[in-house]
């Protein structure tokens, strides 16, 4: 199951026609643009967006609403240090379409392709989100992802970032027999389309 039952509510409220899509082709790069250009205070060259997008496609997802691209993250997963490591490179939901739960589906979709790429129980997976940005430090949080480091004057604007890191398993507790694996629930279903419906 991809979204509990809390977050499946949020987005079937939201739109009875969301559906999360993986990246498919350039010709959906104009849309990824927009949409971050919109939502993002940092600006990407299109060099940016094609290096994600063409080396790791299978780890982008776009957010539909009928035809219209309402949410979007861009991944990759390479070597770091003799590990795997993921990074979300951007996340975005229009506006007028957040608090309904489709960042959060978008992120656990992104890991869930990550954990089906390769990614194990020694895998990372880090980003960086502005100090001043509450709602992405909320979302990444709730889903378990801790405050690495304080970068200073990360971002062209000169506001200050915070280096967000997940364990996809949680280090092992001598207190704890039974750690959790985090990602163990999230199954990633796609149907011919390349489309992947909330269940």
């Amino acid at each position: 199951m991809l979204l509990d039952d809390k977050d499946q509510e949020n987005v079937m409220a939201s739109s009875n026609e969301l559906r999360y899509a993986a990246y498919e082709s350039e010709e959906q790069l104009p849309l990824i643009m927009r949409l971050i250009a919109g939502e993002l205070s940092e600006p990407y060259s299109i060099y940016t967006y094609r290096y994600f997008l063409h080396a790791w496609p299978d780890l982008s997802f776009l957010a539909m609403s009928g035809t219209d691209c309402i949410g979007v993250i861009v991944c990759k997963l390479d070597l770091h240090r003799g590990r795997q490591r993921g990074y979300i490179a951007m996340l975005a939901v229009r506006q007028d379409h957040r608090k309904r739960g489709i960042g959060t589906g978008l992120v656990k979709t992104a890991l869930a392709a990550m954990r089906a790429r390769g990614a194990d129980e020694a895998s990372v997976v880090v980003l960086e989100t502005e100090i001043t940005n509450k709602g992405a430090q909320g979302l990444y949080e709730n889903l378990g992802f801790m405050r690495d480091k304080l970068m200073t004057k990360y971002y062209l604007n000169g506001n200050d970032a915070y280096r967000l890191k997940l364990w996809l398993k949680p280090p092992l507790n001598p207190y704890d027999p039974a750690p959790t694996d985090l990602l163990a629930s999230d199954a990633m279903p796609v149907d011919d389309n390349r489309a992947i419906t909330p269940p």
